[in-house]
């Protein structure tokens, strides 16, 4: 899993008929020195500016239960709190 926050929201009126009843959101990854932005599925209803929980690859289609689908990333968790010991990260 990977830490992101949501940048926004994607529609696309012609795409893979596998994607269809999916909502699209843009996220990108909390990482300090290359953020990444890519689309994920939300499958629990975040907003805007949420910080999520993100699964990728292959388990995404299992967890979905959706083998057959072009899908490699869906939120799984919205965050409410994240504690860290900045010592432990030297």
């Amino acid at each position: 899993m990977v830490i992101a926050k949501v940048l926004g929201n994607l529609w696309a009126t012609k795409k893979d008929d596998r994607l269809q009843g999916y909502k699209l959101l843009v996220v990108q990854t909390k990482e300090s020195n290359t953020p990444r932005t890519f689309v994920a599925v939300d499958t629990i209803g975040a907003g805007i500016g949420e910080d999520v929980l993100i699964v990728r690859g292959t388990m995404t289609r299992g967890m979905l239960k959706d083998y057959d689908s072009p899908i490699d990333a869906a939120v799984v968790g919205i965050i409410d709190s994240v504690e860290v010991d900045e010592a432990l990260l030297k």
